[in-house]
């Protein structure tokens, strides 16, 4: 019987393993810094994410029909509590829409969850996590007004983007299954219809943990990668994108809907932080992630959505409405570390977005393909730019 047990155990744990999706450092991908337990945002304590992914339908697009390729992603700092987080935001270009910035500016404080979708569906998900606040009473007093914060990126080339296909209960979903642990990566949420650098986008997620004067910290980044030209994807250094460029090009088949040129797109990036830092220095966190987007290939093109936004779980009594509070501050002096873990969890992130997505066909027949793994291995080698498959912390790359 006990044998019978440990064989039912095993092949859980197998059928578990077949069932996750492959990432950047199982293909040997070399990235610098020390990753979290589950190199993911949810390694900063407290942060919960949550998916809701709409995929219906093929062939031709008939507006509001489908084919769909869409959904809602959601990132709650300190899970389903209402417990307002110190934040700023910053944007590399400004092509794309983050909701509730100009108060979070104002205030320093973001106090609602981070909901990221399609174009087209920012409205209907804004309101719709207003709904969720009565619904779930997240605010107890009887008068409160705030600004949810909601951001996109455009999936019109795989998803009935003008047949506004999320509903209300998508963020709802999105809300509710959010949860810490391992975050699905690839084609899931809000990057479903998502395309990156030529391939297959979508969300992907990475962490590192550094210690500044003794004290151990978590930095944690979530993407929603939709963004650059294949010609710029650069993998550990490697050129990968020139060294595909006439293998899987995207299919646009028949008369699109919408058409995306090259090099247009967006990303949404979420950084979190259980650092002491005040809204100035997340400013300052934030503005550091366009250097982990060009790591991989970003430009910035003028029809770019990039826009980012941090914050830190640190100072848990921070907000009040009528109290003075006290809270502790890192000191500026000593903020290197986390600018770095910033740009190396944001380079790692999108590359384990691409790595997770598949192959994906959508409107009209419009094909992405995914990162094909094996030939992405290969130039890895041909540039000397390969660690060892599975390991946690590859080796460095060579200067």
């Amino acid at each position: 019987m006990k044998s019978i047990l440990v064989i039912s155990i095993l092949l859980a744990a197998q059928l578990i393993s077949l069932a996750q999706k492959s990432r950047a450092r199982d293909l040997g991908v070399p990235f610098n810094g020390t990753p979290g337990k589950l190199n993911s945002i949810t390694d900063v304590a407290g942060v919960e994410v949550g998916h809701s992914t709409i995929i219906t339908g093929k062939g031709k697009n008939v507006i509001g029909q489908g084919p769909v390729r869409t959904g809602v992603t959601a990132i709650l700092p300190r899970g389903k509590n209402n417990n307002p987080v110190f934040a700023n935001w910053y944007t590399l270009n400004g092509n794309g829409e983050m909701t509730g910035t100009t108060w979070i500016t104002e205030s320093g404080f973001l106090e609602t969850p981070v909901m990221i979708t399609n174009t087209n569906s920012v409205g209907v998900v804004r309101d719709a996590v207003l709904k969720w606040f009565v619904k779930n009473r997240w605010y107890k007093e009887n008068f409160w007004y705030i600004y949810p914060v909601v951001a996109e990126t455009y999936d019109g080339f795989l998803n009935d983007i003008y047949g506004f296909q999320v509903k209300e209960e998508n963020a709802f979903e999105a809300l509710d299954k959010a949860t810490g642990g391992p975050v699905p990566e690839g084609n899931v949420g809000g990057g479903t219809g998502m395309m990156c650098l030529g391939f297959k986008g979508g969300i992907g997620t990475a962490s590192r943990v550094i210690t500044i004067n003794k004290i151990t910290y978590t930095l944690g980044v979530l993407v929603q990668s939709n963004f650059g030209s294949k010609k710029n994807l650069t993998i550990a250094g490697a050129p990968v994108g020139a060294e595909l460029k006439d293998t899987l090009n995207y299919e646009l088949k028949g008369a699109p809907q919408s058409y995306k040129e090259e090099g247009e797109g967006s990303i949404i990036v979420v950084v979190a932080t259980d650092a002491p830092l005040f809204p100035h220095q997340l400013k300052r966190i934030a503005a550091r992630v366009p250097l982990g987007i060009g790591l991989v290939g970003g430009r910035g093109e003028n029809g770019s959505g990039d826009i980012f936004i941090a914050f830190s779980t640190a100072n848990p009594a921070a907000f009040s409405r009528i109290q003075i509070t006290s809270n502790e501050l890192l000191p500026n002096e000593q903020i290197n570390p986390l600018l770095e873990a910033t740009v190396q969890s944001v380079e790692e992130a999108i590359i384990n977005a691409m790595v997770a997505a598949e192959t994906m066909e959508g409107i009209n027949g419009n094909k992405a393909y995914g990162l094909p793994h094996d030939l992405v291995i290969k130039i890895l080698k041909k540039y000397n730019r390969i660690g060892s498959p599975g390991a946690g912390t590859p080796p460095k790359r060579k200067k």
